[in-house]
C-alpha cells in the first residue's frame, strides 16, 4: 500500500506552474546548486542538490537554506522524508515545507531513499521476509548525511528534527528509535512503525498526524488490503508505545480542535505528557482525512481528503521549536 504514491510521479506539478509535470521537475532540479561528496564549501542561502557516498552507494538530498540564514549563527534543521514511490523533489511541492522554512528560519533537508529512477523508498523496518533482505542501512545514511552537512552549514546539532509522510513517516520512527540522541523531536504524517517497544536514552517528543480514512496506512493498522510482507502498528498503538518510552502519564488528555472549514473533516487529539520534563506524545486524529499532508491539497483524489482545519507545517514547527536534545 505504501507504493501507492507511484502514481504521484505522473501528476506532479510544482506550485503555481501550468507546464508539463516532467518538464517542471527538470526545471526545478536544473536550478539547484550541485555539491559532490566530501565538499567542504559552505552552502549559501538557496536550493542545493547534495551528493554523498554512503557505503558503496551514491546518495543524495535536497537542501533548502532560507534567505535569513547566516553562517555566524547555528540554525535548526528539519529532515523531511518522502513517501514510497516518490522522491525529495516531489516532497518539496507535496509538503510546502520550504515556505515554512523561509518564514521561521530553519533549514529544510529532503533526503532521497533508494530505488529505480524517481521511485524511491526507505528501509524503515516494516518489510518482512525476503522483501526486507538486501536493503540499505538508511539510518547509517542519515547519520552520515548529518555529519556531511554539518561541515557545510552552521548547524545547531541540538535542534535537528524529522518529519515525513507514509514510508517517510515510518523512517522517522526508525530514525528516532536508533539515532534518538541526535534527533530532538519527530512529526510523522500518515505512517506508523512495527516495534513493540522503544528504549530511549533521552526523551524524544512525538507529534503524529493520521487520517481515519487512510486506505494506504490504515489508522487501525493492517487490514485485508495490506500486503502480507508489511507489518506495522495502528496509529493509537504507536502513540501509546512512544508515550511509554517517554515515561508519559498513560492517561491521555482528549480534546477536539476547532473546526474552521466544513470540508468533511474534524480534528481530534490525544495528548500524553511527562509532567517532569515536559515531553509530549501528541496524536492528531483527522476524522475523514486520507493519506495526505494536512493543510496541503492532495495531488490526486484517490489518496483521500486533506483537511483544511489544520496546517501540518504550522503545527510541526510550533511543536519542534519547544524541544532540543540534551
Amino acid at each position: 500500500m505504501l507504493y501507492s504514491f507511484l502514481s504521484l510521479a505522473t501528476v506532479l506539478a510544482l506550485p503555481q506552474c501550468n507546464i508539463n509535470p516532467t518538464l517542471n521537475l527538470v526545471m526545478y532540479c536544473s536550478g539547484l546548486h550541485l555539491f559532490e561528496p566530501g565538499a567542504t564549501k559552505q552552502l549559501p542561502p538557496g536550493d542545493h542538490f547534495v551528493n554523498i557516498l554512503s557505503g558503496k552507494l551514491k546518495r543524495s538530498c535536497l537542501v533548502h537554506i532560507p534567505k535569513s540564514y547566516s553562517p555566524l549563527n547555528p540554525s535548526p534543521m528539519v529532515l523531511v522524508f518522502h513517501g514510497a514511490g516518490t522522491n525529495a523533489a516531489m516532497t518539496v511541492s507535496f509538503t510546502g515545507m520550504n515556505k515554512k522554512s523561509d518564514a521561521e528560519g530553519f533549514i529544510a533537508v529532503y533526503p532521497n531513499g533508494t530505488g529505480t529512477g524517481p521511485f524511491l523508498t526507505w528501509n524503515a523496518g516494516v518489510l518482512q521476509g525476503d522483501m526486507a533482505s538486501g536493503k540499505p542501512d538508511d539510518v547509517a545514511f542519515v547519520n552520515q548525511l548529518l555529519e556531511e552537512l554539518s561541515g557545510q552549514i552552521n548547524l545547531d546539532k541540538k535542534r535537528i528534527y524529522a518529519t515525513g509522510i507514509s514510508n517517510g513517516a515510518m523512517m522517522c520512527y526508525k530514525l528516532a528509535s536508533e539515532l534518538g540522541s541526535k534527533i530532538a523531536a519527530i512529526a510523522p504524517v500518515a505512517g506508523t512503525m512495527n516495534l513493540d517497544e522503544v528504549k530511549l536514552k533521552q526523551p524524544l517528543p512525538v507529534l503524529h498526524f493520521h487520517g481515519t480514512e487512510d486506505t494506504f496506512v490504515p489508522f487501525e493498522g493492517p487490514n485485508s488490503r495490506t500486503p502480507k510482507f508489511m507489518k506495522f502498528k495502528s496509529a493509537e498503538d504507536t502513540a501509546l508505545i512512544w508515550a511509554k518510552a517517554n515515561d508519559c502519564n498513560l492517561t491521555c488528555k482528549e480534546f477536539d480542535s476547532k473546526t474552521f472549514v466544513d470540508d468533511g473533516t474534524k480534528i481530534k487529539n490525544k495528548l500524553y505528557s511527562n509532567p517532569v520534563n515536559g515531553t509530549e506524545v501528541h496524536l492528531i486524529i483527522i476524522e475523514g482525512g486520507g493519506h495526505t499532508w494536512p493543510g496541503m491539497p492532495p495531488m490526486v483524489n484517490f489518496i483521500g481528503k486533506s483537511t483544511k482545519n489544520i496546517s501540518a507545517n504550522d503545527k510541526i514547527w510550533e511543536f519542534f521549536k519547544k524541544y532540543q536534545t540534551h
